[in-house]
């Protein structure tokens, strides 16, 4: 069952055996190679049972009251029955860990990443390397005392598109995500060795590069082999090649940094974020009515509230410690993560849309956070992947926006951009804006919201108090809208909306004269349609036309 993009085929089958190979209706007509992941597996992910143990009767302690549940029991003569529960927990957990990962196999295609896993019911699922959005590699923190990382693609197919290989030791998945990235751009590679990691070798037939040249130059200088040309080549003996023995190709793309995060800053932007705003003012307010009323049961009325605005608060610390930004030609390599880190590789043209942000508490400093949506993003991981940039000046801002979207079309980007970040209808008419009759519904925010148009992308403002500024590049333009409340048709005015994939980015140009909102949708329609024609093919390293 496909998809609507192709992204992924998802299979359920009961009681299919594990490791078993060339079973009829394989997607692909080859002998798969079927890994199992590293045998340690079981032991990080069952501590996450355990720890679900503890937290819960916790929980119930905490419910029990000083005198009873967890403590009552501890201060019992059967205080051991606690230990016993919780190693029998922990040997379930791990039992179920190590007969799911007896069950769960992957393989590398030439096209396409399957995987195999479930105990009762089998999963089977085929991920397209064509459509590949991103290529991450997580880090939980049990895991990183065993050195073991586990690699999620994403691929253009919903929320629950991804597939998830885990646990590898980190070198393999380093290097698997080398090899999967190398055959998302379109190049060919040969697989040594029944490793778990990407064991590259060259081409049969191919003269090696000079010194410093990097396999995607090579294989644009050489251009796309048939793959039963290669199958068909002798492999020739090192006595063969006057250039010695041939040694391994790492396709590990070198990257270029371009900015890190520093952790003051970071921790300044929570500091003045809403949310703690928010925190500290509950906790004034709950101070004040304890002691009017000196009832202490409303501390803990508002325990929940408090923690929720805490555990986000760190969340937020941790999620973005040590955010650094780097360059390659696989595309825009992410990497921060305090108790848990993620690498994240996105490829280039992935990106559906770009949001610069900027709160009224960071507007003395200047800073600037980016958000993108990335199609496969969703659901739980939307907030901890879709951030570009957590909190930088508009110099990092615009130099992370290049990344992605490294030319605007227009001939004074710099000038647009700012237009859109401060500008309003009073100091610059490079942006059609709202009409002076929208004040009503918007008397704050009128005069910014408006829209530009370049040669590559749109550009939508919005806000004062928060202001927001989004980019969609024309070909990742995914269906427009329109919309009239009562107050905006009786103005004649209408809101435009951009649909883009899922994610924090939702464009939209409020209150635009009615005339205004449908010549733009009609123009950008076309104009979207044109960026899709001329757009490059899915596989980045293809040359047009083969």
């Amino acid at each position: 069952m496909s998809t609507p993009e192709g992204g992924l085929d998802k299979i359920d089958q009961p009681g299919v055996a594990a490791g078993r190979q060339d079973e009829p209706g394989q997607p692909e007509a080859e002998n798969l190679d079927w890994r199992r992941v590293h045998p340690v597996t079981p032991l990080v992910r069952g501590w996450a049972v355990v720890g679900a143990a503890i937290v819960i009767l916790g929980q119930q302690s905490l419910d029990g009251g000083p005198r009873g549940g967890l403590i009552a029991l501890i201060s019992s003569e059967y205080w051991w029955t606690l230990f016993v529960a919780l190693a029998a927990i922990a040997l379930v957990g791990w039992g179920y860990s190590v007969l799911a990962w007896r069950m769960t196999t992957y393989a590398i295609g030439e096209e396409t990443v399957h995987l195999r896993r479930g105990i009762l019911f089998r999963q089977q699922r085929h991920a397209r390397l064509d459509r590949l959005q991103s290529v991450d590699i997580r880090q939980p923190l049990v895991a990183r005392f065993f050195g073991l990382c586990e690699l999620t693609l994403e691929t253009a197919g919903g929320t629950d598109s991804g597939i998830a290989i885990g646990f590898l030791k980190g070198s393999d998945a380093d290097e698997l995500r080398a090899e999967l990235l190398a055959r998302a751009a379109g190049l060919k590679v040969a697989r040594t060795g029944p490793a778990a990691g990407a064991r590259t070798q060259p081409v049969p037939g191919v003269v090696p590069a000079p010194a410093g040249t990097t396999p995607q130059d090579q294989a644009l200088d050489a251009g796309p082999r048939d793959a039963t040309q290669d199958a068909a080549a002798p492999a020739e003996g090192p006595e063969a090649s006057p250039y010695g023995p041939a040694a391994p190709v790492s396709l590990e793309a070198p990257q270029v940094p371009v900015l890190s995060v520093p952790l003051g800053r970071l921790i300044a932007s929570v500091v003045r974020s809403g949310a703690m705003i928010t925190l500290v003012l509950w906790a004034l307010a709950v101070l004040v009515v304890m002691i009017a009323t000196g009832e202490f049961a409303v501390m803990s009325a508002s325990l929940p509230a408090v923690l929720g605005a805490g555990g986000y608060l760190f969340g937020r610390l941790t999620g973005e410690f040590d955010f650094r930004v780097a360059i390659s030609p696989d595309g825009v390599r992410l990497r921060h993560g305090m108790l848990e880190t993620r690498s994240q590789t996105i490829p280039p043209g992935r990106v559906q849309a770009v949001r610069l942000v900027q709160s009224v508490l960071w507007r003395g400093r200047d800073w600037w956070r980016v958000q993108v949506n990335v199609a496969g993003y969703g659901g739980e991981s939307e907030e901890k992947n879709s951030v570009l940039l957590p909190v930088g000046t508009r110099e990092e801002a615009l130099t992370v926006l290049s990344l992605v979207l490294p030319d605007l079309g227009v001939d004074e980007p710099r000038r647009i951009l700012d237009a859109g970040l401060d500008g309003d209808s009073r100091t610059e008419s490079s942006y059609v804006t709202a009409s002076r009759r929208t004040r009503i519904l918007d008397p704050v925010a009128w005069r910014r919201n408006g829209f530009a148009v370049t040669g590559r992308a749109l550009l939508m403002r919005r806000g004062r108090m928060v202001k927001i500024l989004d980019v969609v590049p024309h070909e990742r333009t995914q269906s427009l809208g329109l919309s009239q409340g009562p107050w905006q048709r009786r103005l004649g005015v209408a809101s435009f909306q951009v649909h883009s994939t899922q994610g924090p980015v939702q464009p939209e140009v409020p209150h635009l004269d009615a005339a205004d909102a449908a010549q733009l949708m009609a123009e950008q329609a076309m104009r979207a349609r044109t960026a899709r024609a001329a757009a490059g093919p899915e596989r980045w390293m293809e040359r047009q036309g083969e």
